[in-house]
């Protein structure tokens, strides 16, 4: 009795039509590759992602293979008999393998009906004969304090990243088992260590690109590049707004009503800024040219907020004068 396989359309799976020339057949690998592989995925997503790369991979395997191919199209009109699919009498040159505790089934990786029609080995391992790939692009987040932010300069940070396994070039497999050194993921963890340059007054959201700092390329294809997203962290002093600056400064009651110079805080440092009389609290102060780069040349604004605040302690003479004056205003 011939062993029982489960069928697998390959062209279904790279998502090609059964007349798809080579340059097709690999178009749609390395897109699908790109968008499958487990390396873009995390948690369950992860699992999922590996068995549709090996899947993906295992199609890719049989339909780039003139000789595979030619044995996989001679199914003819069996390939649509349903699931449970067995070899034709007839398949000469099909190899047979069972696995060491009797029951058949793939030891290399590959599925049952890969076995069923080519036997455990296989002509070339993953990446010798698929064509260089390019490595992933990778996204990761860049905190940066607003004065980092604002003044630029070179910043040094770690990465964990992912690179191609060494001892298994990516495959997931080493002879006939998982590779041991990446637990069959075909890539492993490591810290990166990078210099960052930041231009002078980058923007929250914006991206910096790292050329071929990403994702190793497989079977020598190039590297990937690394985007770095601005996360700007909050500010105990200042708020920014597009290209200007908020603030706030404190007053005494008596500095509101009579005026004063008081000191406020920039981003360039402290200046001396003047409260005209009778300040109401909650108006704005306008510093002009003291707020954000601008990519067109120039700075936005600083808007200082006026605070009116108690003093925490009053004297009894103060309390005496404050009496006085709310006779007055009794009066008027």
């Amino acid at each position: 009795m011939n062993p029982m396989a489960t069928y697998r359309d390959y062209y279904e799976v790279l998502g090609v039509e059964r007349s798809a020339g080579e340059k097709e057949i690999k178009t749609a690998y390395r897109k699908l590759a790109r968008k499958h592989h487990p390396d873009l995925h995390t948690g369950s997503d992860k699992q999922a992602a590996e068995e549709k790369f090996k899947e993906i991979n295992e199609a890719y395997e049989v339909l780039s293979d003139p000789e595979k191919r030619a044995k996989y199209d001679r199914l003819g009109s069996n390939w649509r008999n349903g699931q449970e699919w067995q070899t034709p009498p007839d398949m000469e040159g099909f190899h047979y393998y069972a696995s060491d505790n009797g029951d058949f089934g793939c030891e290399s990786g590959f599925s049952d009906f890969f076995e069923t029609l080519f036997g455990g080995a296989r002509t070339a391992r993953a990446g010798t004969r698929r064509g260089n790939l390019r490595g992933q692009d990778v996204e990761s987040e860049l905190p940066l304090t607003l004065e980092e932010a604002y003044r630029g300069g070179e910043k040094t940070i770690q990465l964990t990243s992912r690179e191609i396994c060494a001892a298994c070039h990516g495959a997931g497999r080493q002879e006939r088992g998982l590779c041991s050194y990446c637990g069959g993921t075909g890539s492993t963890s490591s810290q990166k260590t990078l210099e960052v340059k930041i231009p002078p007054g980058i923007q929250d959201g914006s991206r910096i690109r790292l050329k071929g700092q990403g994702g190793d390329g497989l079977a020598g294809g190039n590297p990937g590049d690394l985007y770095l997203k601005v996360k700007l962290l909050p500010h105990e002093q200042f708020l920014l707004q597009g290209d200007h600056l908020e603030s706030q400064v404190t007053v005494t009651p008596d500095q509101a009503v009579l005026g004063d110079k008081v000191t406020a805080a920039t981003l360039d440092g402290p200046v001396i800024v003047k409260i005209p009389p009778m300040m109401n609290n909650g108006k704005k102060l306008r510093l002009r040219g003291k707020g954000w780069p601008r990519k067109q040349g120039g700075r936005g604004d600083q808007y200082v907020k006026v605070v009116i605040d108690l003093p925490a302690h009053l004297t009894e003479q103060e309390k005496e004068l404050y009496t006085k004056l709310a006779d007055l205003r009794k009066g008027v």
